[in-house]
C-alpha cells in the first residue's frame, strides 16, 4: 500500500511536524509513504516539493478576497480559491490512499479534493475544514450551520465571504470517499457538529512522538547546555513566532498569573523560559527574569528545553491537540493547562499535571503553585508524565493505528 500525504510544509509549524512524524512512523512499519508539499525543509527524498507557478502564487492569493473586509481580525482566514496543480501530480504519483493534513495558505483549492480519485483520509490540525475560512472559531458556532455574518471578518451580512467558502466546501465535498481523523475528542465532537462532516466516519488518533528523542534528560545538564540558571524554578512556555501576542495561545493569561505569583512567595525563586519566539520589544512586567531561547528547529533542542523546566504551561483557549503538552510529558515535565479543548486528552488532572478551570487566572496560579510547592509530588508527576506519553503518544502506536485504518478503508474500497 502506498500513501501520499498532502501538507503545505513538512517541518514548518506544528501541523507540518505532526504530518512528517506520521510519515516517518508509517515508513518504519514498511509502508511506502511520501509527502507532497509546497515548502520543503527536510532532506527526506520521500518528500516532494510542488514548485509550479500556481503553487507559488497560493500564499499571496489568499489575501485578495480579504481586502473587502478591512476591519477583519488579523488571524489567518483561508479562502482557498486559486486553482492549483496538485491533482495532476497526485495522478502521477498514483498512491493507494491520499492523506490530507494542513493544506491552507493557498496550497490547495477547495474544489481540488473532488478531483482526487483515491480514498481520502483527512487528519484535522485545526478547525478550518469545518468552517467558512477561520482556523479556530473562538466563541462562534456558526460553522454548525453554514457560517455567514462572520465575527472574524467583522461582517454583519449573512451572504459574506465565509458563507461563500462554506458553501463551496459543501458542494465540492458532498460525494467524497472521505474519512476524518481527529487528534482529540474535542475536535472530533466539533467535526460531528458540522454539517460538512456530520455523516462521515470520524476517528480519534492522537499525534505521535519519537519517544527515544523526546525523553527525560537530567535537568541540570539541560540547563547547563541552554545556559539557564540551576538555582531557580523554571516555568516554560512554547510559542510560535509572534504568538505571545496571539490571544488564542493564552500568553496574556499566563502573564497575569505570573505577575501575581511574582508578588507571592515565588518572587525570588521563579523564572520564565520562552522558546519559539525572540525577545519582545514590550516589557512583560514581571518581578523575575525571562529567558528567550528563540526558535528551536531540532528535536534535541526541544527535548532539552522541556527537560530544563519544572513545569510547562500551555494556557491556550483552543487547541486541536497541543503538541507542546505531549512533548513536555514525554520529557517528564508536568503540564498546567485549562480544562478545555484538545488539551483535556493530554493532561490528566493531578496525575501528570493540572487542569485549571477555564479560563480562570486564580486556578491557573493554583495549578502552577500545586506542582512547584512539593518536591515529592513533583517527582510523582514527572513519572506520571512519562507514563502517559508511553501509553498514548508513541510514534509506533500512532503508525499502527493509522495502518489499521488504512487497511480497513482499502479493503472496503
Amino acid at each position: 500500500m502506498k500513501v501520499l500525504h498532502l501538507s503545505t510544509s513538512d517541518l514548518d509549524g506544528g501541523a507540518a511536524r505532526a504530518a512528517y512524524r506520521l510519515h516517518r512512523g508509517l515508513q518504519s512499519t514498511g509502508m511506502t509513504s511520501q509527502m507532497l508539499v509546497r515548502a520543503k525543509t527536510s532532506t527526506d527524498k520521500a518528500v516532494i516539493s510542488e514548485r509550479t507557478l500556481l503553487t507559488k502564487l497560493g500564499p499571496p492569493s489568499t489575501e485578495l478576497p480579504l481586502r473587502f473586509y478591512p476591519q477583519r481580525s488579523r488571524h489567518m482566514f483561508s479562502v482557498q480559491w486559486l486553482p492549483d496543480a496538485i491533482a495532476p501530480k497526485v495522478r502521477q504519483l498514483n498512491p493507494d490512499i491520499v492523506h490530507l493534513h494542513w493544506i491552507c495558505n493557498g496550497f490547495m483549492q477547495i474544489e481540488t479534493l473532488s478531483k482526487l480519485n483515491q480514498p481520502l483520509v483527512w487528519t484535522l490540525h485545526d478547525m478550518w475544514p469545518l468552517t467558512g475560512g477561520c482556523n479556530y472559531s473562538k466563541e462562534c458556532d456558526r460553522y454548525t450551520q453554514s457560517c455567514g455574518a462572520c465575527p472574524q471578518l467583522k461582517s454583519t451580512r449573512e451572504q459574506d465571504l465565509s458563507r461563500w467558502v462554506w458553501r463551496r466546501k459543501a458542494k465540492a465535498w458532498k460525494n467524497l470517499n472521505l474519512t476524518i481523523v481527529s487528534p482529540s475528542h474535542w475536535l472530533a465532537d466539533c467535526a460531528r457538529s458540522s454539517p460538512l462532516f456530520r455523516n462521515r466516519r470520524i476517528e480519534v488518533i492522537p499525534h505521535g512522538l519519537d519517544l527515544t528523542k523526546y525523553r527525560p534528560i537530567d535537568w541540570k545538564i539541560a540547563r547547563q547546555l541552554l545556559n539557564l540558571p540551576t538555582d531557580k524554578q523554571l516555568v516554560l512556555f512554547g510559542a510560535s513566532p509572534g504568538t505571545t501576542g496571539d490571544q488564542r495561545k493564552g500568553f496574556h493569561l499566563l502573564q497575569l498569573a505570573l505577575q501575581r505569583l511574582g508578588k507571592l512567595s515565588f518572587q525570588n525563586r521563579l523564572e520564565l523560559v520562552i522558546f519559539g519566539d525572540s525577545q519582545s520589544d514590550q516589557s512583560l512586567d514581571l518581578d523575575f527574569s525571562v529567558h528567550y531561547l528563540g526558535q528551536l528547529h531540532d528535536d534535541l533542542s526541544l527535548a532539552l528545553a522541556y527537560a530544563s523546566a519544572d513545569v510547562m504551561v500551555v494556557p491556550s483557549l483552543q487547541e486541536a491537540f497541543g503538541q507542546t503538552a505531549s512533548e513536555s510529558l514525554a520529557c517528564g515535565t508536568p503540564v498546567v493547562a485549562f480544562n478545555a479543548t484538545g488539551l483535556q486528552d493530554i493532561v490528566e488532572h493531578q496525575r501528570n499535571g493540572y487542569l485549571a478551570k477555564p479560563f480562570e487566572i486564580e486556578d491557573l496560579i493554583q495549578g502552577i503553585t500545586w506542582i512547584l510547592e512539593d518536591c515529592d509530588r513533583h517527582q510523582k508527576l514527572r513519572a506520571g508524565a512519562r507514563k502517559k506519553a508511553e501509553q498514548e503518544f508513541g510514534l509506533e502506536l500512532q503508525a499502527q493505528r493509522y495502518l489499521s485504518l488504512f487497511n480497513q478503508i482499502f479493503t472496503d474500497k
